[in-house]
């Protein structure tokens, strides 16, 4: 997606990055917030923010952040506050400038109840609402695929495995709420996971210009779940 979102100068491009920022909206109000702002200011710093990003459809500052979406977004909104925050003239929720809708519903209660240490600096709170709305993201790609082949029940109930350690997934009672056999629960359950791996490398190399690096990002976010 970000390949495509460098495209400029098309509507195809433009599509893209609209939908990565879309995407990953939530991480910047995190990171505003954790900077002790309140929410009608991280609200509008971030509409502010998109609406620049969007009308420029600029993602040249990639190549300094060895092509990660996530540390050029994060760099590129270090520089607009810097610039902006203060000047009088800041244009409002993007004001004559391309718009991208954002559904702020919950977002304030959302940051208040993360369990992330509140000490914690902007930038590890920005890391770690990106892994979780990269992980969201997954985990809604995959029930797609699993309502659309008739499979709703099996992912309602197996979507909490896939954080598990296999050792600890109920497997038995599971197995009798779905009116299935252990055995063919276990073969699904390890299906699922296994699509769920590829899904999750296929989503962070769309926020990558290179998906080679999959690896090392990979890394870098369970990293920022671990230390929330």
């Amino acid at each position: 997606m970000v390949v495509d979102a460098g495209r400029r100068s098309s509507p195809h491009s433009e599509r893209a990055l609209a939908e990565l920022c879309q995407a990953y909206w939530y991480p910047l109000y995190a990171y505003v917030r954790r900077q002790g702002h309140p929410r009608e200011d991280a609200e509008d710093s971030v509409q502010s923010f998109f609406a620049r990003l969007l009308a420029r459809n600029d993602l040249g500052g990639l190549s300094a952040e060895r092509g990660r979406f996530r540390a050029f977004l994060l760099a590129s909104m270090k520089h607009f506050l810097a610039n902006e925050w203060n000047r009088a003239n800041r244009q409002k929720r993007g004001g004559g400038a391309e718009h991208l809708s954002l559904d702020w519903t919950g977002a304030d209660e959302r940051f208040r109840l993360d369990p992330a240490d509140p000490a914690s600096s902007p930038d590890v709170a920005f890391d770690r609402a990106w892994a979780l709305a990269l992980l969201e993201r997954v985990v809604v790609r995959l029930g797609g695929e699993m309502t659309a082949a008739g499979k709703e029940s099996l992912f309602a109930a197996g979507r909490a495995f896939l954080a598990m350690d296999r050792a600890a997934v109920p497997y038995m009672e599971a197995a009798r709420g779905l009116g299935m056999e252990e055995s063919a629960l276990r073969v699904a359950v390890h299906r699922m996971r296994k699509r769920y791996r590829e899904l999750l490398r296929d989503e962070i190399g769309q926020t990558l210009v290179d998906p080679a690096w999959a690896d090392e990002e990979l890394r870098s976010l369970q990293a920022a779940l671990a230390g929330g």
